[in-house]
């Protein structure tokens, strides 16, 4: 019986490499693939999707109480957990500077300021810094910790339509990179990241969050819509090839299949395995579906994760 022989796609274009740390902290480099995922014999996917790992510059008062027990006593402050969080395998920490949201305690520059200074100081991996997402106090916090993380390359979010300016300036005078936020939508996307280019940051300082749902809450549509920009990147169209990370740990510990123990059916099965297998599907979907970054909660979702990712980028 002759061989089958296995059809090859030709691709014209690559999603864009960009590198974060550096100067003295590890570095990263995340994107550079000229196929889709994990089709190694079609083309070359030359670094590994990273897992991150989120910590927050308060203590979180509406997780689950099995996220929090993972976690214990360092969620109380963020240097201690970001070194934790180390530990447990993270490539990048993703600081959320959650307390400056006017709804929480409404901090500013100085708090910003301090927060990413402890977690600067107690780890050298990568660090992305978040706001609050609410465009005034994003534009007030970021730039604080743009300033504080000069000559780290840290990466910047969000960028939105309504502060992508101020977003987009800062970085690219403290050589920082941006993460261009927008709804789940390729078009939104692709717009963003041609005016953010416009302002002239250059096409490997920036990353893109094309905003995801959990499993069982839009994740389909977040794949085709990941699935599509990925293809559009490697037909040649550079400004939909921004490297791709998804906050899945915030996504999928919101749905109340992951934070309901109570008054639920049986057929539900074991609250904390459940609350992980959330977690760990929609990650492990989404990095099949193009994301170079995604972003977890539960210590244990991180070593699934990186265990799965270590299976995909086998060539054997």
């Amino acid at each position: 019986m002759a061989a089958v022989e296995m059809p090859v796609e030709k691709w014209t274009g690559k999603v864009h490499e960009v590198r974060l740390g550096g100067e003295g902290r590890k570095s990263i480099v995340v994107g550079g693939e000229t196929t889709l995922p994990f089709l190694h014999f079609e083309g070359s996917i030359p670094n590994r999707i990273a897992v991150a790992v989120e910590v927050q510059d308060q203590e979180p008062s509406d997780w689950a109480t099995s996220l929090v027990s993972a976690w214990g006593d360092v969620l109380r402050d963020p240097g201690a957990w970001a070194k934790k969080a180390a530990e447990f395998g993270a490539d990048i920490i993703v600081l959320r500077l959650r307390s400056a949201h006017p709804e929480e305690r409404n901090t500013g520059a100085a708090e910003a300021k301090a927060a990413v200074d402890k977690v600067l100081s107690a780890v050298d991996l990568p660090v992305i810094v978040l706001g609050p997402e609410v465009a005034e106090k994003d534009n007030e916090v970021l730039v604080a910790a743009s300033e504080v993380a000069r000559g780290s390359r840290v990466a910047l979010g969000n960028c939105m339509e309504k502060n992508y300016r101020t977003i987009a300036a800062t970085a690219i005078a403290d050589g920082h990179v941006v993460i261009a936020k927008t709804p789940i939508e390729i078009n939104l996307a692709k717009q963003l990241n041609i005016l953010i280019s416009d302002i002239g940051v250059p096409v490997d300082a920036i990353l893109m969050d094309p905003t995801t749902g959990a499993l069982g809450y839009g994740l389909e549509y977040s794949y085709s819509m990941m699935e599509r920009l990925h293809l559009a990147a490697l037909q040649g169209d550079a400004m939909t090839a921004m490297p791709m990370v998804c906050t899945v740990g915030e996504e999928a510990w919101r749905q109340k299949e992951a934070r309901v123990a109570e008054g639920v059916p049986a057929s539900w099965g074991d609250h904390e395995q459940r609350s992980l297998l959330w977690e760990e599907f929609t990650a492990i979907s989404l990095i099949n579906s193009g994301a170079d970054i995604v972003v977890l909660r539960h210590p244990k979702a991180v070593e699934v994760v990186k265990a799965t990712i270590d299976r995909l980028m086998s060539q054997v």
